[in-house]
């Protein structure tokens, strides 16, 4: 979390209501009595890409019109909506939009729902095949033109020969005889066909392997099917139809069975009439281990933000104009070797090149307005050296960075893009390449000190690995580009587009909420994205509890281009942060969660949290921190045999994984 990339829109709405405090706002042409201001809309319902013109009327105590302009136009959330200065409010996602006006100090506000895109498509598959006697319901999911996913719409379903296959109201389809039949979704205008053919069915005998096993929570048992025909030959392909019983387990079609709770369940395999069983019995993962504090660098009079270990160093920036460099050779006892500052309200990542010669800073709210990066000379990892910085065509402002080669891939704040910046010259760092998702929606909003800034759409994180970059791009999801891997003939000057998966970020989280793809991190065959959920108007800086939100979300990108989700982590009313993954373990910051350390080994299928994948948590609040007994954790680095955690409010903790809480319990991953 970056406070003005994260807030963005919604930071001037923060900015207004000091203003209201301190007294008449600056730009006011001249002084007057102010004592309400009344904001109209002429609606109070509008449509995601709508455009509305705002007024706002400010009143003395009799109630008379006067005649003062508004000093600051907001509204909140900034991915729902976005007002300029001239009072024109844009909608960019569904929602409910909270929108106001300050005319000398005083404040305005109204709130307009905001409905959801019209549905244009229906994903559906094309065709199916199944037996006589049998069942299946084909997955309908309804589109908008954005390509975002709707749930909250009802699809009706109809068969033009429901002789052969019928379908009811669910989507069910139960095939009757052989033949074919069309099915047809729809949705809002939207309709999608799939064939179904029905076939008398081949198999005389049906057999599940394994027949029997063994399992932990979590653990993926993954079933097949031997289907034989009369004549005793082997069924090379029918649609199975898995089902299990008993509470706490899930079987999907593909036969990937994995349960949250422990117990013996029953698995049935279904080909029309023929039917075959198998039984899992399940057991207690039992990673659960202690967390040691092995040492800490704690923060008192202002936040923490992000973390950099490298060698016997560690690099943190701040919400201030602070990076503190840390020589943690003894992790017991951290040692503050330098103080450095930069022009900036809020420093965010930090990260080195992995000889550790060049650091690359992050910046937002630079006195001078021009942002940008800072590059500094880590040779001396005690004493980094400023070298140069970019700011040319991110001035608005950076919130993360990555390295890669002698290319850095930064996200900017206003435009929303993807720049990948050179700097195999360091002193003279150059742009070679910008990308972005085309937006219809997204606009262009001027503030109220004349800078531009694009509404409805913003980038949030990015991690290239093997010549693919992935791209937390907050509303529109995981973006996957290559940028040298070969696949679509990509390269760090010309970023093609591989594929995006798409998450409904309203019907997930509700009204009221920032909500987005947040953080990104790529592990073996999964990308974990997770999602950053704050209040739409919040005070970082406020000593006051801050309810945050989100999940992590494990996308198998097996087929990196058909991205889907397989699995979630979500700690109950705990807000997903940064994360790390390595040697099958996943360390993160949870904010109000505290620390977290979860066994990703194996394959992954649905809920990791009631699985029992938890490590270890660690609850980082402390009375002495910025906020008192208060945990904020912002992220985690696995280092050596260690875990460097990172809190807003408390500053590091050095943390290694101990002995088992459990006796007998099974070797972490890692181990």
């Amino acid at each position: 979390m970056k406070l003005k990339a994260l807030v963005l829109i919604a930071i001037i709405a923060t900015t207004a209501v000091a203003r209201q405090q301190s007294g008449p706002a600056k730009t006011d042409s001249t002084p007057a009595p102010v004592k309400s201001v009344e904001v109209t809309a002429g609606v109070t319902e509008a449509e995601v890409g709508q455009r509305l013109q705002l007024s706002a009327v400010a009143k003395d105590d009799s109630g008379k019109t006067l005649d003062v302009k508004p000093a600051v136009w907001f509204a909140s959330p900034f991915d729902v909506a976005g007002v300029d200065n001239s009072g024109t409010i844009s909608f960019f996602s569904p929602g409910e939009a909270q929108v106001g006006a300050v005319v000398s100090g005083k404040v305005g506000v109204i709130r307009i729902r905001v409905k959801p895109a019209a549905v244009t498509s229906i994903d559906l598959p094309s065709k199916a095949q199944i037996v006589a006697g049998d069942a299946m319901r084909p997955i309908a999911t309804a589109r908008t033109a954005m390509g975002n996913p709707r749930a909250d719409v009802s699809v009706s379903w109809k068969s033009d020969s429901p002789a052969v296959a019928s379908v009811d109201p669910a989507g069910l389809v139960i095939a009757h005889k052989p033949g074919k039949a069309n099915i047809t979704a729809a949705s809002e205008g939207a309709r999608a066909t799939i064939e179904i053919e029905v076939t008398a069915n081949p198999v005389k005998t049906l057999s599940v392997e394994p027949k029997s096993s063994n399992a932990r929570t979590g653990d993926v048992i993954r079933f097949s099917t031997n289907a034989i025909d009369g004549a005793g030959k082997v069924i090379s392909s029918c649609t199975v139809r898995w089902a299990v019983s008993g509470e706490g387990a899930m079987i999907d079609p593909d036969g990937a069975f994995v349960a949250d709770k422990p117990g013996a369940y029953v698995i049935s395999a279904s080909v029309g009439e023929r039917q075959a069983l198998a039984s899992v019995v399940v057991t207690h993962r039992n990673v659960e281990r202690e967390l040691e504090v092995v040492g800490r660098a704690p923060f008192k009079e202002f936040q923490a933000a992000e973390q950099w270990i490298i060698g016997k160093y560690a690099y943190v920036s701040s919400v201030s104009d602070k990076l503190l460099v840390y020589d943690v050779s003894d992790p017991a006892h951290p040692k503050l070797t330098d103080t450095v500052k930069a022009d900036a309200r809020h420093l965010n990542d930090i990260s080195t090149t992995p000889d550790g010669k060049i650091a690359v800073l992050t910046r937002e709210g630079a006195s001078s307005r021009k942002n940008g990066i800072v590059f500094f000379d880590t040779s001396d990892p005690a004493h980094p050296k400023v070298v140069s910085e970019y700011t040319a065509t991110v001035t608005g402002g950076v919130h993360s960075a990555f390295i890669d080669g002698h290319y850095v891939y930064l996200t900017d704040d206003s435009t929303g893009s993807m720049r990948v910046i050179d700097f195999k010259d360091i002193k003279n760092p150059k742009e070679v390449a910008r990308w972005q998702t085309d937006i219809p929606v997204a606009r262009e909003l001027t503030g109220p000190n004349g800078e531009v800034l694009t509404g409805g759409r913003y980038l949030h994180d990015v991690q290239v690995k093997d010549g693919l970059a992935y791209l937390a791009y907050w509303r529109d999801g995981l973006v996957i580009l290559d940028v040298g891997s070969g696949i679509k003939g990509g390269s760090p000057e010309k970023p093609q587009l591989v594929s995006q998966y798409r998450m409904n970020y309203h019907e997930l989280y509700g009204d009221g909420w920032l909500a987005g793809a947040h953080a990104v991190f790529r592990y073996k065959n999964y990308v974990f994205v997770g999602d950053e959920v704050f209040p739409g108007i919040f005070d970082i800086q406020s000593k006051k509890r801050i309810p945050v939100r989100g999940i992590v979300h494990v996308i198998d990108v097996s087929d990196i281009h058909r991205p889907k989700e397989v699995a979630d982590y979500s700690v109950p009313e705990g807000g997903a942060h940064n994360i790390w993954v390595k040697d099958d373990v996943m360390s993160m910051g949870y904010y109000s969660g505290g620390a977290r350390v979860v066994d990703v080994s194996g394959e992954l299928r649905g809920d990791l949290y009631r699985q029992g994948r938890e490590i270890g948590r660690l609850w980082t609040g402390d009375p002495d921190g910025y906020r008192s007994n208060l945990p904020f954790t912002w992220g985690a680095q696995p280092h050596g045999d260690l875990i460097y955690f990172n809190d807003m409010n408390t500053g590091i903790w050095i943390v290694k994984i101990g002995k088992p809480k459990i006796k007998g319990s099974t070797t972490a991953p890692g181990d």
